[in-house]
């Protein structure tokens, strides 16, 4: 899957923090199970669409 985060803008929330280089990895792996699990619950509940209460 594609990158999911954009790097510029979790620097710019975490501005006064430094951010190791895998911390970026790790985090579009968290978004992707997020994403999944959001889809398996859509679907579990015959839905196409992935709405808030997914999450």
């Amino acid at each position: 899957m594609a990158d999911l985060i954009v790097k510029a803008a979790v620097k710019e929330a975490l501005s006064d923090k430094n951010v190791a280089s895998d911390f970026y990895d790790a985090l579009d792996a968290e978004v992707e199970e997020l994403l999944e699990d959001a889809a398996r619950r859509a679907e579990d509940n015959d839905r196409k669409t992935v709405q808030p209460r997914d999450l």
